[in-house]
């Protein structure tokens, strides 16, 4: 029985591709996303692309990239697209992302992109995506 365990677990930790997580962080955008969903999960389409300000289509593109690599999820809610970081994540890369996001908070396009979302107006409810979850 423990054996079909440490199985499945080494199947699932498998399935996470460090290489493919890797190429999305060396993405500058994808970066920026990143570090901001780090500290603020979830974030709606519409918050990320105003503190990157960058298109939506552009922002999309780079989420999209994200979830099918299994860094982060989306969920729906009413117009709006929200994105968090996977729960799913190995703890390995939990770490790299939470060692990056402390090491990059007082630097430059990385600062003001945590400006620019707390200076964002009529930001979305975040609640209703915890409700809904």
């Amino acid at each position: 029985m423990i054996d079909d365990i440490y199985d499945l677990a080494y199947e699932l930790m498998m399935e996470f591709d460090p290489h493919q997580f890797l190429v999305a962080l060396a993405e500058p955008t994808r970066l920026r996303s990143l570090m901001l969903l780090t500290s603020n999960d979830p974030l709606c389409v519409c918050e990320l692309t105003w503190a990157l300000d960058v298109s939506q289509p552009k922002m999309s593109r780079h989420l999209a990239f994200l979830r099918d690599c299994g860094i982060v999820e989306d969920r729906k809610v009413a117009n709006r697209v929200f994105y968090r970081l996977s729960p799913s994540l190995p703890e390995w890369a939990k770490s790299v992302l939470n060692s990056v996001s402390e090491g990059t908070q007082s630097r430059g396009r990385f600062e003001e992109d945590r400006e620019r979302l707390a200076a964002m107006p009529d930001r979305p409810d975040r609640t209703l995506v915890m409700v809904s979850a």
